[in-house]
């Protein structure tokens, strides 16, 4: 059964492992461990069976969030992990009063745009040139 709760110091090896295999440029565990560590951050994970498969993090700034990392292990993916850890963040989030939240996501991440645009998000722009490694523009989205 997958629980979905707030990371602890514990699951940033976890998760640090999980960016480096997913992304270009992944957060160090210092960044986690630092994040984790705020008043005005929340970050979840998703467990199964001791396991660690994802996680997502928000960032809230005067009532509204920005969602700032979403990654599921390789192997877990297309199981649903994804919307169902933004759907506990955007629970968790509007209870402690956030009214729209954002994020950023490259143009290319059909799969990443298909989950957002299923939870409500819609584009509202892009920021060129704002992901590196490779050089990519970013779509952004809002859910108000």
């Amino acid at each position: 059964m997958m629980i979905y709760r707030r990371m602890t110091p514990q699951d940033v090896p976890w998760i640090s492992k999980l960016e480096e295999e997913t992304f270009s440029m992944p957060w160090s565990p210092e960044s986690f461990l630092e994040m984790i560590g705020k008043e005005d951050v929340r970050y979840y994970v998703a467990e199964e069976e001791g396991q660690i498969l994802g996680g997502c993090g928000v960032w809230m700034i005067a009532g509204e969030g920005n969602i700032t990392n979403v990654v599921v292990a390789p192997a877990a993916r297309n199981r649903g992990i994804a919307t169902a850890m933004l759907r506990h963040l955007i629970q968790e989030g509007d209870q402690e009063g956030l009214t729209a939240y954002t994020l950023e996501v490259r143009v290319s991440n059909a799969a990443a745009i298909h989950v957002y645009e299923k939870l409500g998000f819609v584009s509202a722009g892009v920021r060129p040139g704002f992901y590196e490694k490779p050089p990519e523009d970013a779509l952004i989205f809002w859910k108000r």
